[in-house]
């Protein structure tokens, strides 16, 4: 097959954008006005580095930016082709009302959970793969997780979360809601289990799915609620590093109370580390699971530092709880694929993963502020500390959630709003706003897209 002309692409090397990023738009941009056509082969990155008289790095990068995204697709043997073309860019419907090209409806996605791959380090990425593949194939299963795993894992934590911990405290798990779900079968069925409210649903599923009574756990702005949490619990779950999705950061002194109260009346506490690695201007607060390493169950996951493609995790908590974790995957047969766990072993092996968690906090940091800097420039202000990868908008209330939510929509972007963070059970009263994510999205995406959002939410009155 031949390869089709390329059309002139401007890359500008003094842009702010990274040429990788420029090039991956003008081809989508090719892509949309018809110039390639789905499946239409593209040039080798050695070839067009050498027309454009780039780097075969920034090709690359290129190239594997459209991969993610779904818009080519590699063959082996044969080259990289184009999968699907873009919607060509609508004219916006008045010069003050700034709008994004849309990709078969998707658009661009600012909704939280999704991690910054645009900044981690390709080569560092493949060098991990490739050093995980030189290990034997496993002759039996490790439903503990490899030593090599765990060994990565506690020394992140020293060093990033300042947990001690044993490689032989450590589990691996495919993930933070594969593991709440394991913790969840251990539990005797009927007990109550208490969820932040508003909070990760996903959990309240998992917990529900096992046959758990799920109570609501009231959160104000730093948090859960300690005094407000009732009687009789199995467990608490909750996200203390980063409220998810209000944003507070558990205070010390709820901390002390929290594990205070478990070791008095017998329950188990499960502490999602959610966004704690990603901290800008505040201090680190001591884990729970320091506090009470009798009491507390510590659950993190490379999902959010990397990729969900690793489907890696783990899991440190007290060995009563780890043998009863191991007890039900030798019942059912369930363990975590060792795949991802040697790969982000391999990661860690050489300082790949530090330099990365250095450059995603910068990265992030960046981003915040200008999210930040957007919201604020109509009226609007972000609640929330200055840590992980979303922010709260707060508005006025569910009708006007519901419409900055439509509105966004309809100019191609996808926003999420405080409503569905709330259970069905909760009878109190529910705030309204945005929940509004800035990792997932290129940065160049990010940037357009929050022109728009401004837009949207100057139509409504600031809280």
């Amino acid at each position: 097959m031949a390869v089709p002309d390329i059309p002139p692409i401007v890359l500008d090397r003094g842009g702010a954008a990274p040429l990788g990023v420029q090039l991956a738009g003008e081809l989508r941009a090719a892509a949309a006005s018809g110039v390639l056509r789905a499946g239409d082969r593209l040039p080798s990155t050695r070839a067009l580095a050498a027309t454009l008289g780039i780097s075969r790095t920034v090709t690359a990068a290129a190239y594997e930016q459209l991969l993610a995204e779904g818009w080519v697709a590699g063959r082996t043997g044969s080259g990289t082709f184009v999968t699907a073309v873009p919607a060509a860019t609508a004219p916006a419907a008045g010069p003050q009302r700034p709008a994004v090209a849309r990709a078969a409806g998707a658009g661009i996605d600012l909704r939280a959970g999704t991690p910054c791959v645009e900044v981690l380090d390709r080569s560092a990425w493949r060098r991990a793969w490739r050093a995980a593949a030189d290990a034997a194939p496993d002759a039996a299963p490790r439903p503990e997780g490899l030593p090599e795993f765990g060994a990565a894992v506690v020394e992140h934590l020293l060093r990033h979360r300042g947990l001690p911990a044993d490689p032989a405290d450590v589990l691996g798990t495919a993930g933070s809601t594969a593991a709440i779900a394991e913790l969840a079968r251990t539990l005797p069925r009927g007990a109550r289990v208490a969820v932040e409210e508003p909070g990760y649903r996903r959990a309240a599923r998992a917990l529900a799915e096992a046959g758990l009574t799920v109570v609501p756990a009231r959160v104000d702005a730093r948090g859960l609620v300690v005094d407000a949490l009732p009687a009789g619990l199995a467990a608490v779950y909750c996200t203390p590093a980063h409220q998810f999705p209000m944003g507070g950061r558990l205070p010390a002194a709820r901390r002390m109370a929290l594990v205070q109260r478990a070791r008095a009346e017998g329950f188990l506490i499960i502490e999602d580390d959610y966004d704690g690695e990603l901290r800008y201007d505040v201090a680190p607060l001591p884990l729970l699971a320091a506090l009470g390493p009798d009491v507390v169950v510590h659950l993190g996951t490379a999902s959010k530092l990397l990729t969900p493609t690793l489907g890696a995790g783990w899991l440190v908590g007290p060995s009563a709880v780890r043998a009863a974790v191991l007890g039900h995957r030798d019942r059912t047969g369930s363990r975590p694929s060792p795949a991802g766990q040697r790969v982000f072993a391999a990661f860690a092996a050489h300082g790949d993963l530090a330099r990365h968690l250095r450059r995603l906090r910068r990265e992030l940091a960046g981003r915040r502020t200008a999210v930040a800097a957007a919201v604020g420039a109509v009226g609007h202000a972000v609640a929330g500390d200055a840590a992980g990868a979303h922010v709260v908008v707060p508005l006025a209330g569910a009708a006007a959630e519901r419409a900055v939510l439509a509105s966004a929509a309809d100019r191609g972007i996808a926003l999420d709003g405080l409503a569905r963070h709330h259970g069905a059970a909760d009878r109190g009263p529910r705030g309204a706003g945005l929940v509004l994510g800035f990792a997932g999205p290129a940065r160049a995406d990010l940037e357009r897209a929050l022109p728009v959002v401004a837009d949207v939410l100057a139509a409504h009155a600031p809280v």
